[in-house]
């Protein structure tokens, strides 16, 4: 068996946004947004299912879930393969959209319910946190009290999350290295198929039950993310190279330019004995005042 590589938009959004993925989604966000007791997910409603991409002109998407949670709270969920610049600015406004657009004109304030948004980065964002799950929501930045639980900011970094196959614990774990290995296995692992709707999430990222449109999207998105990754590492590369070309120039004027005056320092040394300091400064090229120095 070969899977989608869930890492890609149009994956992410088959798996868990499709007409089979609401008991799935459940457990998902069950799962990463550590909700158990009283505050389990027992039910929601996905905003904008998926569809089988026509492949011209085919868009792209910057949410690629979203879902309304049986107490009205929204999820947005994104999956991100490429630092853009503003990327987390984006994520904010996405939330803040969802938030806001809660509300019709002239309507209560109090009707707006919390928005969360889910992401997933296949990159380092906060190289600062050795976590790969981080939280932020509105506080007090001396006390830490909480201000209000109704934007609340969730990042994955796959690329910290390092827990082997063998290690995992609980469905959480589960559920991250699904989105982070699906596409490089080619079976379901044992500890995977365990969990009833991962092994669900397997069947539907099947390569083949796919149609040749799904088959071709994910290629094409493949395709896309291969040439933005070169282009951002030839862009660095280039801003390397020139750095280091430009720091070599300008070390060797400064060292050329530091030569010549150490030269005119000794000329004019040895002319002390012999000319006034006009006369030498004006041999040497040197300023007047740097002949008294000497003197």
């Amino acid at each position: 068996m070969r899977f989608l590589d869930v890492k890609t938009d149009f994956a992410f959004k088959k798996v868990f946004g499709s007409e089979r993925s609401k008991p799935l989604l459940i457990s998902f966000l069950n799962a990463l947004l550590e909700y158990e007791g009283e505050h389990t997910i027992t039910d929601l409603t996905i905003i904008d299912p998926y569809q089988a991409p026509v492949i011209k002109g085919m868009k792209d998407t910057y949410v690629d879930v979203k879902a309304v949670l049986a107490n009205g709270n929204t999820v947005i969920i994104e999956m991100q393969v490429l630092n853009v610049e503003g990327f987390e600015k984006r994520i904010l406004y996405n939330a803040a959209k969802a938030y806001a657009a809660q509300l019709g004109r002239g309507e209560d304030y109090t009707l707006l319910n919390p928005v969360i948004a889910l992401t997933f980065t296949d990159f380092i964002m906060f190289r600062e946190q050795a976590e790969a799950v981080s939280r932020y929501k509105l506080l007090e930045t001396q006390t830490l009290a909480q201000y209000s639980d109704d934007v609340e900011l969730i990042f994955i970094e796959l690329p910290k999350f390092k827990i082997t196959l063998e290690a995992l614990e609980g469905i959480h774990d589960k559920w991250i290295y699904f989105v982070k290995h699906a596409g490089r296995l080619d079976y379901v692992p044992a500890t995977l198929m365990m969990e009833p709707c991962i092994n669900e999430a397997f069947g539907i990222a099947n390569k083949a039950g796919l149609t040749e449109a799904e088959l071709e999207a994910q290629e094409k998105r493949h395709d896309f993310i291969r040439l933005q990754r070169g282009s951002i590492e030839k862009a660095l590369h280039d801003g390397q190279a020139r750095g280091r070309a430009e720091g070599l120039a300008e070390g060797l004027a400064e060292g050329k330019a530091q030569g010549a005056n150490d030269k005119a320092l000794a000329i004019a040394r040895n002319l002390l004995d012999v000319l006034d300091d006009e006369t030498i400064a004006q041999k040497t090229g040197l300023d007047v005042l740097q002949i008294a120095r000497l003197r």
